[in-house]
């Protein structure tokens, strides 16, 4: 009975969790399909928090929730979500595939799928081939949108990102080759959307330049990792114009007055123009590298104790180009010693 019992538990484990009926699956594919959006959801770490009734969350476990309704909401539209997990044990015993795949069209669910994360390297290898057997071809030119969720990437290090394989690293440039398994040479994402903390800085946004044309990202700390994401739902009325930069501003807006309305600490968000920035980026980047290489060299004790600032805090990033191309919101902390600052750059450097 107990082999019975346990074949039975282990077949409850099948990679394909739940797939659309096929004749329901030609229902909702062969509609006509505007946008495409792909979420990646870091859950490899701590992401456990309280909501002022005491009551228990997982960031990215509520992230993944918010996700599937902007999946549901949206007709014309693609969805890709990959919720990245940390590893566990079915009965002590067996190791769980540690990555979840689900896939929406026109609002509805074609595909859920478990897969292995990739332990040997931080890639994006086994999402881009999900990507690519559901991804919608031959179809008028898609808005791409590429949106991550987790906490803040490492420019340089990155080892011990994931929790379940501290040995890995995963860095800006790990992000950025793992995106460009999901486009071409001729094609950018329109919009990619970094909710993590300092993602605002030159090394970053470079990095992002060659493979997106708008991007919006927080150079402060972020609180829980959190863009709200409502402004996605239903892209057939809020971008039916199709005007992508004028749309990130609004989802921008709509994250800010959300995150001012209930946090306490500093809130910045900011939508950067790749073309227009480029010029900035150009400028710092050798100044920006040496400091990178300089906190290289450092051991993660003494690189853990090293601050962020305004880029405009050091002379070297007084440039007039640093205004060019980005639309700041920002407030300062209600406490500390940043309570006094009125206004940021939109760019972030390390104090080095």
């Amino acid at each position: 009975m107990s082999y019975v019992v346990l074949t039975v538990l282990l077949s409850s484990c099948s990679p394909e969790l739940s797939v659309m009926e096929e004749s329901k699956r030609t229902e909702y594919t062969t509609l006509s399909t505007h946008y495409s959006i792909i979420f990646f959801i870091h859950g490899d770490s701590d992401y456990l928090y309280r909501d002022t009734s005491n009551n228990e969350y997982n960031a990215d476990e509520v992230t993944v929730m918010n996700a599937k309704r902007v999946a549901e909401q949206n007709p014309n539209t693609e969805v890709f979500i990959f919720h990245q997990k940390p590893k566990s044990n079915f009965l002590f015993f067996f190791p769980q595939r540690d990555g979840e795949f689900y896939y929406y069209r026109n609002g509805q669910l074609i595909a859920n799928e478990l897969y292995w994360r990739d332990r040997e390297k931080s890639d994006f290898n086994l999402e881009a081939a999900l990507y690519r057997k559901y991804h919608v071809v031959n179809q008028d030119k898609l808005i791409n949108m590429f949106l991550y969720f987790g906490h803040e990437i490492p420019e340089a290090g990155g080892v011990g990102y994931d929790e379940s394989y501290p040995d890995r690293s995963f860095t800006i440039d790990d992000l950025a080759g793992g995106m460009k398994s999901f486009t071409s040479d001729s094609i950018k994402f329109d919009l990619t959307i970094l909710s993590t903390c300092y993602g605002g800085t030159p090394y970053t946004i470079g990095k992002l330049i060659p493979i997106t044309k708008t991007i919006i990202a927080s150079p402060e700390n972020l609180h829980l990792s959190y863009f709200d994401m409502s402004s996605l739902e239903r892209l057939d009325i809020n971008l039916k114009d199709g005007d992508v930069p004028a749309f990130a501003k609004r989802f921008a807006r709509q994250s800010f007055d959300k995150l001012t309305s209930s946090v306490e600490t500093t809130v910045s968000v900011v939508v950067y123009d790749a073309n227009r920035v480029q010029n900035f980026v150009n400028s710092v980047q050798k100044d920006y590298n040496q400091t990178l290489d300089s906190l290289k060299r450092l051991t993660p004790a003494e690189l853990a104790v090293k601050e962020h600032c305004d880029c405009t805090d050091i002379p070297a990033y007084q440039i007039s180009t640093i205004k060019d191309g980005v639309d700041v919101l920002y407030r300062s902390a209600r406490f500390g010693r940043s309570k006094n600052k009125k206004i940021h750059s939109g760019w972030e450097c390390w104090k080095y």
